[in-house]
């Protein structure tokens, strides 16, 4: 890395996120890159746990977030960021190596047409079967979206670095969470610090032409989701509400941008139980993991989630707090008990 190192800025949304906010931050403080070139900002949606507590032990700056979700949240630490490179990162978020920011800094800095370094997602011993299925399998943390999303195209590796883009002329694949990386000037480019929306930010990028982002060959996040099926059915239901909250709002959904497969017939196949079961017995084949037995009952939690988000979010009219809807998230209690990866 040249001197002087670029400064970074963490930008994290938290309420009542005590529970996994040290592993997260811990996982920071642990990273190559000089402490004095980085800067994290919690945008705190009025915890009521020791997550500020928690925050100070790691020097963090913690924001009131009286906004209404997570992506409120995002966008006022955002104008409180002083760095040239933004790292979007989640309490549920761990980071896998020290070398990884420092690795994404450079990679990016050395390829000008790329919009961001996107995290792999990594199993870890303190997941649950079903978390290292729902994350490190799928990648994309649900199966209607991982059906309705375009497979990415690896355009190019150079040792561990890796150049990926969407084929055609889609942009259906979501971007701009759990360790994605990002330069400022792209993101004040994308005018995110008045609209930022989650995926939003990528997808106006893409659309304006930058149609690449890297990856580090084994190096991400373990992100730790949800452990429990019923857990992640209450995630996506939350999770609906938010995505019919937002395209109300802003008529804007990379769902709609060439999809893989229609919404409707992605609530098709995960409200069957053949097709998922293919889909799992191939994966179990091609993987050697048995953790894709999880596929169909996740497949089926997924119809029922966004069902039931959906009848939320009718019920709820003009209410768009979401916060109320935050589901219980914790780490592995014996991590030991896991079943290793026949892989």
């Amino acid at each position: 890395m040249p001197e002087p190192w670029p400064k970074v800025s963490f930008i994290m949304p938290t309420l009542n996120a005590a529970a996994l906010l040290d592993n997260c931050l811990a996982s920071v403080a642990k990273q190559t890159y000089p402490r004095d070139r980085y800067e994290i900002i919690l945008a705190d949606a009025m915890s009521k746990d020791a997550t500020r507590e928690i925050a100070a032990k790691y020097g963090a700056l913690v924001i009131d977030d009286r906004g209404r979700d997570m992506e409120q949240g995002k966008r006022l630490a955002l104008q409180h960021a002083t760095g040239e490179y933004i790292v979007f990162i989640d309490s549920d978020n761990e980071i896998t190596h020290p070398d990884y920011i420092q690795l994404a800094v450079r990679t990016l800095a050395a390829n000008p047409q790329a919009l961001g370094v996107e995290s792999y997602y990594l199993p870890s011993p303190k997941m649950s079967s079903f978390c290292a299925y729902v994350t490190a399998l799928l990648h994309i943390s649900d199966p209607m979206s991982w059906m309705m999303s375009v497979k990415p195209k690896l355009v190019a590796r150079d040792r561990e670095v890796e150049r990926w883009t969407v084929p055609g002329d889609s942009f259906a694949y979501p971007l701009g969470a759990n360790g994605f990386v990002f330069r400022r000037a792209d993101l004040e480019a994308a005018r995110a610090k008045e609209h930022f929306q989650d995926t939003h930010v990528a997808l106006h990028l893409m659309q304006s032409g930058k149609r690449e982002w890297l990856r580090i060959r084994g190096r991400g996040v373990h992100h730790y989701y949800v452990q429990t099926w019923w857990g992640f059915v209450k995630k996506r239901r939350r999770a609906t509400v938010h995505y019919f909250n937002v395209r109300e709002e802003t008529k804007v959904s990379w769902t709609k941008q060439q999809s893989a497969v229609p919404g409707w017939i992605a609530a098709l196949y995960c409200g069957s139980w053949l097709a998922p079961l293919y889909h799992a017995v191939l994966g179990m084949i091609r993987d050697r993991d048995w953790r894709w037995l999880w596929h169909p009952p996740a497949c089926f939690g997924s119809l029922l989630g966004t069902l039931w988000g959906w009848q939320t979010q009718k019920a709820r009219g003009k209410e768009r707090n979401i916060h109320d809807l935050q589901v219980e998230q914790t780490l592995r209690e014996n991590p030991k008990s896991q079943i290793p990866n026949p892989k």
